[in-house]
Protein backbone atom coordinates (compact mmCIF):
# COMPACT_ATOMS: atom_id res chain seq x y z
CA UNK A 1 0.00 0.00 0.00
CA UNK A 2 1.34 3.50 -0.70
CA UNK A 3 0.11 7.17 -0.06
CA UNK A 4 -0.69 9.86 -2.60
CA UNK A 5 0.70 9.50 -5.84
CA UNK A 6 1.25 12.27 -8.10
CA UNK A 7 -1.09 12.20 -11.82
CA UNK A 8 1.96 11.62 -13.59
CA UNK A 9 3.30 8.93 -11.53
CA UNK A 10 -0.29 7.15 -11.26
CA UNK A 11 -2.20 8.04 -13.78
CA UNK A 12 -5.40 5.99 -12.40
CA UNK A 13 -8.26 7.84 -11.55
CA UNK A 14 -9.90 8.89 -7.59
CA UNK A 15 -12.96 7.35 -6.94
CA UNK A 16 -15.27 9.20 -4.55
CA UNK A 17 -18.42 8.05 -4.08
CA UNK A 18 -20.71 10.70 -3.15
CA UNK A 19 -18.56 12.50 -5.13
CA UNK A 20 -21.66 15.14 -6.24
CA UNK A 21 -22.51 15.54 -2.74
CA UNK A 22 -21.24 18.37 -0.31
CA UNK A 23 -18.00 17.23 1.18
CA UNK A 24 -17.40 14.77 -2.06
CA UNK A 25 -17.61 17.59 -4.49
CA UNK A 26 -14.82 19.92 -2.52
CA UNK A 27 -12.86 16.96 -2.32
CA UNK A 28 -13.55 16.04 -6.07
CA UNK A 29 -12.92 19.61 -7.19
CA UNK A 30 -9.23 19.82 -4.96
CA UNK A 31 -8.34 16.41 -6.57
CA UNK A 32 -9.56 17.23 -10.06
CA UNK A 33 -7.22 20.69 -9.39
CA UNK A 34 -4.24 18.65 -8.08
CA UNK A 35 -3.85 17.04 -11.40
CA UNK A 36 -5.90 13.98 -10.76
CA UNK A 37 -8.65 12.10 -12.54
CA UNK A 38 -11.40 11.25 -10.68
CA UNK A 39 -14.55 9.38 -10.89
CA UNK A 40 -17.82 11.06 -9.80
CA UNK A 41 -19.63 7.84 -8.54
CA UNK A 42 -23.18 9.06 -7.23
CA UNK A 43 -26.83 8.28 -7.63
CA UNK A 44 -27.44 12.24 -8.25
CA UNK A 45 -30.82 11.24 -5.72
CA UNK A 46 -30.17 14.75 -3.24
CA UNK A 47 -31.17 18.14 -3.97
CA UNK A 48 -28.35 20.31 -6.05
CA UNK A 49 -26.16 17.16 -6.66
CA UNK A 50 -26.83 18.15 -10.53
CA UNK A 51 -25.27 21.27 -9.84
CA UNK A 52 -22.58 20.23 -8.11
CA UNK A 53 -21.55 17.54 -10.65
CA UNK A 54 -22.27 20.97 -13.39
CA UNK A 55 -19.55 22.73 -11.94
CA UNK A 56 -16.91 20.37 -11.39
CA UNK A 57 -17.15 19.69 -15.12
CA UNK A 58 -17.32 23.08 -15.63
CA UNK A 59 -14.52 23.44 -13.86
CA UNK A 60 -12.38 20.67 -14.87
CA UNK A 61 -13.49 18.99 -18.15
CA UNK A 62 -12.71 15.45 -18.70
CA UNK A 63 -10.55 15.05 -15.41
CA UNK A 64 -14.49 14.63 -14.26
CA UNK A 65 -15.55 11.08 -15.20
CA UNK A 66 -19.18 10.80 -13.59
CA UNK A 67 -20.61 7.54 -12.86
CA UNK A 68 -24.65 7.87 -12.09
CA UNK A 69 -25.10 4.76 -10.07
CA UNK A 70 -26.13 3.37 -6.81
CA UNK A 71 -23.54 1.86 -4.17
CA UNK A 72 -26.31 -1.05 -4.00
CA UNK A 73 -25.17 -1.93 -7.60
CA UNK A 74 -22.18 -4.27 -6.54
CA UNK A 75 -21.31 -4.89 -10.27
CA UNK A 76 -21.16 -1.08 -11.08
CA UNK A 77 -19.25 0.04 -8.02
CA UNK A 78 -16.75 -3.13 -8.74
CA UNK A 79 -16.03 -2.13 -12.14
CA UNK A 80 -15.00 1.75 -10.54
CA UNK A 81 -12.95 0.00 -8.06
CA UNK A 82 -11.13 -1.53 -10.19
CA UNK A 83 -9.93 1.48 -12.17
CA UNK A 84 -8.84 3.05 -9.25
CA UNK A 85 -5.72 4.09 -7.34
CA UNK A 86 -7.54 4.91 -3.93
CA UNK A 87 -11.32 5.70 -2.88
CA UNK A 88 -13.29 7.94 -0.36
CA UNK A 89 -15.98 6.40 0.63
CA UNK A 90 -18.72 9.58 1.21
CA UNK A 91 -21.83 7.95 -0.78
CA UNK A 92 -24.72 7.53 2.26
CA UNK A 93 -28.09 8.10 3.64
CA UNK A 94 -26.86 11.04 5.75
CA UNK A 95 -30.26 11.73 7.87
CA UNK A 96 -31.31 10.60 10.99
CA UNK A 97 -34.94 11.50 10.53
CA UNK A 98 -35.09 9.40 7.48
CA UNK A 99 -33.57 6.88 8.81
CA UNK A 100 -36.70 6.67 11.65
CA UNK A 101 -38.88 6.58 8.64
CA UNK A 102 -36.76 4.39 6.12
CA UNK A 103 -34.66 2.44 8.20
CA UNK A 104 -34.21 -0.56 5.98
CA UNK A 105 -33.19 1.86 2.81
CA UNK A 106 -30.82 3.16 5.50
CA UNK A 107 -29.30 0.12 6.15
CA UNK A 108 -29.08 -1.17 2.67
CA UNK A 109 -27.55 1.80 1.52
CA UNK A 110 -25.16 2.86 4.86
CA UNK A 111 -23.86 -0.61 5.44
CA UNK A 112 -24.43 -3.29 2.06
CA UNK A 113 -23.55 -0.68 0.08
CA UNK A 114 -19.78 -0.29 2.32
CA UNK A 115 -20.03 -3.83 2.24
CA UNK A 116 -20.20 -3.71 -1.78
CA UNK A 117 -17.23 -1.38 -1.73
CA UNK A 118 -15.06 -3.83 0.85
CA UNK A 119 -15.85 -6.78 -1.35
CA UNK A 120 -15.10 -5.08 -4.05
CA UNK A 121 -11.20 -4.28 -2.59
CA UNK A 122 -10.94 -7.20 -0.80
CA UNK A 123 -11.09 -9.10 -4.94
CA UNK A 124 -8.87 -6.65 -6.35
CA UNK A 125 -6.59 -7.02 -3.52
CA UNK A 126 -3.85 -4.79 -4.61
CA UNK A 127 -3.50 -1.97 -1.93
CA UNK A 128 -6.10 0.21 -2.65
CA UNK A 129 -6.56 2.49 0.10
CA UNK A 130 -10.20 3.43 1.27
CA UNK A 131 -10.88 6.10 3.33
CA UNK A 132 -14.41 6.17 4.77
CA UNK A 133 -16.78 8.48 5.82
CA UNK A 134 -18.16 8.00 9.64
CA UNK A 135 -20.15 10.05 12.25
CA UNK A 136 -19.72 10.99 15.78
CA UNK A 137 -23.44 9.17 16.07
CA UNK A 138 -21.49 6.39 16.96
CA UNK A 139 -21.19 7.36 20.14
CA UNK A 140 -24.72 7.77 20.95
CA UNK A 141 -26.29 10.48 22.75
CA UNK A 142 -23.64 10.54 25.70
CA UNK A 143 -25.88 10.22 28.64
CA UNK A 144 -23.34 8.81 31.09
CA UNK A 145 -21.78 12.33 30.92
CA UNK A 146 -23.04 15.37 33.31
CA UNK A 147 -23.94 18.54 31.06
CA UNK A 148 -24.51 21.97 32.84
CA UNK A 149 -26.06 24.86 31.53
CA UNK A 150 -23.45 27.58 30.76
CA UNK A 151 -25.44 30.70 29.22
CA UNK A 152 -27.35 29.21 25.66
CA UNK A 153 -24.55 26.39 25.73
CA UNK A 154 -24.46 22.91 27.44
CA UNK A 155 -20.64 22.30 28.95
CA UNK A 156 -19.53 19.32 29.84
CA UNK A 157 -18.88 19.25 34.11
CA UNK A 158 -16.08 16.41 33.55
CA UNK A 159 -12.81 19.14 32.95
CA UNK A 160 -10.88 16.77 30.71
CA UNK A 161 -13.96 16.56 28.21
CA UNK A 162 -14.76 20.11 28.41
CA UNK A 163 -10.72 20.91 27.66
CA UNK A 164 -10.48 18.63 24.95
CA UNK A 165 -14.00 17.09 23.53
CA UNK A 166 -14.90 13.55 23.15
CA UNK A 167 -12.14 10.93 22.15
CA UNK A 168 -11.53 7.39 19.82
CA UNK A 169 -11.92 6.04 23.02
CA UNK A 170 -14.93 6.71 23.70
CA UNK A 171 -17.08 3.51 23.97
CA UNK A 172 -19.22 3.18 21.04
CA UNK A 173 -23.23 3.19 21.64
CA UNK A 174 -25.21 3.17 18.61
CA UNK A 175 -28.71 4.96 18.47
CA UNK A 176 -31.45 5.47 15.30
CA UNK A 177 -31.14 3.29 13.03
CA UNK A 178 -28.49 5.84 11.07
CA UNK A 179 -25.76 5.72 14.23
CA UNK A 180 -26.10 1.63 13.63
CA UNK A 181 -25.93 1.64 9.92
CA UNK A 182 -23.16 3.70 10.10
CA UNK A 183 -21.67 2.60 12.90
CA UNK A 184 -21.53 -1.12 11.33
CA UNK A 185 -20.37 0.03 8.63
CA UNK A 186 -17.27 1.89 10.63
CA UNK A 187 -16.70 -1.32 12.25
CA UNK A 188 -16.61 -3.33 8.96
CA UNK A 189 -13.92 -0.88 7.84
CA UNK A 190 -11.66 -1.10 10.44
CA UNK A 191 -12.21 -4.58 10.38
CA UNK A 192 -11.02 -4.96 6.34
CA UNK A 193 -8.31 -3.50 7.54
CA UNK A 194 -7.30 -5.94 10.37
CA UNK A 195 -8.67 -9.08 9.01
CA UNK A 196 -7.84 -8.59 4.92
CA UNK A 197 -5.26 -6.12 5.05
CA UNK A 198 -7.12 -3.97 2.68
CA UNK A 199 -5.62 -0.56 4.29
CA UNK A 200 -9.00 1.74 5.23
CA UNK A 201 -9.08 4.83 7.50
CA UNK A 202 -12.04 6.04 9.50
CA UNK A 203 -12.84 9.72 9.99
CA UNK A 204 -15.65 10.10 12.42
CA UNK A 205 -16.82 14.09 11.29
CA UNK A 206 -18.92 16.42 13.60
CA UNK A 207 -20.20 19.13 11.62
CA UNK A 208 -18.91 19.90 8.74
CA UNK A 209 -20.14 23.02 6.76
CA UNK A 210 -18.80 25.33 3.43
CA UNK A 211 -19.58 25.89 0.12
CA UNK A 212 -21.52 24.02 -1.78
CA UNK A 213 -23.36 22.77 1.22
CA UNK A 214 -27.77 23.56 0.51
CA UNK A 215 -28.24 22.17 3.84
CA UNK A 216 -31.79 21.12 5.00
CA UNK A 217 -34.02 21.08 7.99
CA UNK A 218 -32.75 16.99 8.18
CA UNK A 219 -28.82 17.51 7.56
CA UNK A 220 -26.27 20.01 6.92
CA UNK A 221 -27.87 22.27 9.58
CA UNK A 222 -25.34 25.23 9.31
CA UNK A 223 -26.12 26.18 5.93
CA UNK A 224 -30.01 25.55 6.59
CA UNK A 225 -29.85 27.87 8.82
CA UNK A 226 -28.31 30.19 6.82
CA UNK A 227 -30.67 29.99 3.44
CA UNK A 228 -33.64 30.51 5.89
CA UNK A 229 -32.32 33.25 7.52
CA UNK A 230 -31.17 35.26 3.93
CA UNK A 231 -34.80 34.12 2.80
CA UNK A 232 -36.62 35.77 5.92
CA UNK A 233 -37.94 32.47 7.17
CA UNK A 234 -38.89 31.20 10.19
CA UNK A 235 -36.31 28.00 11.73
CA UNK A 236 -36.87 26.06 14.32
CA UNK A 237 -35.19 24.40 16.72
CA UNK A 238 -36.15 20.79 18.38
CA UNK A 239 -34.77 21.22 21.94
CA UNK A 240 -34.10 24.40 23.66
CA UNK A 241 -31.58 25.25 21.09
CA UNK A 242 -28.64 25.53 23.18
CA UNK A 243 -26.87 21.58 21.79
CA UNK A 244 -23.31 22.78 21.14
CA UNK A 245 -21.44 21.15 18.19
CA UNK A 246 -18.21 21.86 16.56
CA UNK A 247 -18.38 22.89 13.58
CA UNK A 248 -15.53 22.27 10.55
CA UNK A 249 -14.89 23.95 7.24
CA UNK A 250 -15.38 21.60 4.22
CA UNK A 251 -11.28 23.12 3.38
CA UNK A 252 -9.98 21.46 6.86
CA UNK A 253 -12.16 17.88 6.08
CA UNK A 254 -10.99 17.88 2.40
CA UNK A 255 -7.35 18.42 3.54
CA UNK A 256 -7.96 15.49 6.33
CA UNK A 257 -8.93 13.08 3.88
CA UNK A 258 -6.00 13.44 2.04
CA UNK A 259 -3.48 13.73 4.70
CA UNK A 260 -5.59 10.19 5.21
CA UNK A 261 -4.58 8.95 1.81
CA UNK A 262 -0.50 10.54 2.14
CA UNK A 263 0.26 8.58 5.42
CA UNK A 264 -1.47 5.87 4.68
CA UNK A 265 0.76 3.26 5.67
CA UNK A 266 0.84 4.70 9.27
CA UNK A 267 -2.77 5.17 10.07
CA UNK A 268 -4.36 2.07 8.03
CA UNK A 269 -6.86 0.54 10.36
CA UNK A 270 -6.99 3.57 12.50
CA UNK A 271 -10.05 5.76 13.30
CA UNK A 272 -9.55 9.53 14.42
CA UNK A 273 -12.24 12.26 15.13
CA UNK A 274 -12.79 14.86 12.70
CA UNK A 275 -14.37 18.19 13.91
CA UNK A 276 -13.71 21.98 14.72
CA UNK A 277 -12.61 21.20 18.31
CA UNK A 278 -13.21 23.02 21.16
CA UNK A 279 -12.19 26.40 19.58
CA UNK A 280 -14.82 26.17 17.19
CA UNK A 281 -17.53 24.63 19.09
CA UNK A 282 -20.62 26.80 19.11
CA UNK A 283 -24.60 26.01 20.23
CA UNK A 284 -27.67 26.47 18.08
CA UNK A 285 -28.76 29.55 19.79
CA UNK A 286 -25.04 31.42 19.60
CA UNK A 287 -24.39 30.70 15.82
CA UNK A 288 -28.15 32.11 15.11
CA UNK A 289 -26.87 35.28 17.05
CA UNK A 290 -24.11 35.69 14.96
CA UNK A 291 -26.30 34.49 11.70
CA UNK A 292 -28.39 37.73 12.72
CA UNK A 293 -25.15 39.96 12.75
CA UNK A 294 -24.31 38.73 9.27
CA UNK A 295 -28.04 39.73 8.17
CA UNK A 296 -28.29 42.80 10.01
CA UNK A 297 -31.83 41.36 11.67
CA UNK A 298 -33.10 38.77 14.18
CA UNK A 299 -33.46 35.60 12.79
CA UNK A 300 -37.28 34.19 13.66
CA UNK A 301 -37.13 31.32 15.51
CA UNK A 302 -39.67 28.63 16.57
CA UNK A 303 -39.16 25.38 18.47
CA UNK A 304 -40.14 22.05 18.68
CA UNK A 305 -39.91 18.79 20.67
CA UNK A 306 -36.33 16.80 21.23
CA UNK A 307 -35.22 14.67 18.30
CA UNK A 308 -34.74 11.10 18.97
CA UNK A 309 -30.96 10.53 19.07
CA UNK A 310 -29.82 13.85 19.69
CA UNK A 311 -26.58 14.69 21.83
CA UNK A 312 -26.64 18.05 24.09
CA UNK A 313 -22.98 18.16 23.29
CA UNK A 314 -20.78 16.91 20.81
CA UNK A 315 -17.37 18.38 20.63
CA UNK A 316 -14.47 16.32 19.06
CA UNK A 317 -11.60 15.80 20.77
CA UNK A 318 -9.13 16.22 17.61
CA UNK A 319 -5.72 16.03 18.78
CA UNK A 320 -4.98 12.25 17.30
CA UNK A 321 -5.50 13.75 13.97
CA UNK A 322 -3.70 16.38 14.26
CA UNK A 323 -1.13 14.64 15.53
CA UNK A 324 -1.17 11.70 13.13
CA UNK A 325 -2.26 13.40 10.15
CA UNK A 326 -0.24 16.73 10.47
CA UNK A 327 -3.60 19.19 9.99
CA UNK A 328 -3.18 22.45 9.33
CA UNK A 329 -4.58 25.20 11.97
CA UNK A 330 -8.61 25.17 11.52
CA UNK A 331 -10.38 27.88 9.68
CA UNK A 332 -12.55 30.32 12.77
CA UNK A 333 -16.23 29.36 12.67
CA UNK A 334 -17.30 32.97 12.38
CA UNK A 335 -15.16 33.80 9.43
CA UNK A 336 -16.23 30.00 7.73
CA UNK A 337 -19.30 30.48 8.40
CA UNK A 338 -19.22 34.21 7.05
CA UNK A 339 -18.25 32.86 3.61
CA UNK A 340 -20.89 30.40 3.45
CA UNK A 341 -23.06 33.20 3.82
CA UNK A 342 -21.36 35.27 1.19
CA UNK A 343 -21.75 31.81 -1.21
CA UNK A 344 -25.32 31.46 -0.66
CA UNK A 345 -26.14 35.43 -0.39
CA UNK A 346 -24.49 34.86 -4.25
CA UNK A 347 -26.08 31.50 -5.03
CA UNK A 348 -29.58 32.81 -4.29
CA UNK A 349 -28.83 36.68 -6.08
CA UNK A 350 -29.75 37.95 -2.27
CA UNK A 351 -27.53 41.36 -1.27
CA UNK A 352 -25.95 41.08 2.00
CA UNK A 353 -25.32 44.22 4.40
CA UNK A 354 -22.06 46.30 3.18
CA UNK A 355 -19.42 46.57 5.72
CA UNK A 356 -20.51 44.44 8.54
CA UNK A 357 -17.68 43.96 10.56
CA UNK A 358 -18.36 39.81 10.17
CA UNK A 359 -17.64 39.86 6.60
CA UNK A 360 -14.78 42.40 6.99
CA UNK A 361 -12.84 39.33 7.96
CA UNK A 362 -13.30 36.77 5.49
CA UNK A 363 -12.46 39.47 2.55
Amino acid sequence: MTGRSSPAADPRPVLVTGGAGFIGSNLADRLAGDGHRVIVYDAMSRPGVERNLSWLQQRHGDRIEPVRADIRDAARLSAAVQEAKVVFHMAAQVAVTTSMVEPVEDMTINLIGTMNLLEALRAKADGTPLIFASTNKVYGDLADLDFALAGEAYQPTDAQVRAHGIGEARPLDFHTPYGCSKGAADQYVLDYARSFGVPTCVLRMSCIYGQRQMGTEDQGWVAHFLIRALRGQPITLYGDGCQVRDILDVSNAVEAYLAAWDRIEQVSGRVFNLGGGPQNAVSLRQLLDFVGRIIDRPVEVAFSDWRAGDQPYFVADTRAAEQALGLSPKVDWQEGVTRLAQWLAAEGGINLPVGRPQLAQSA
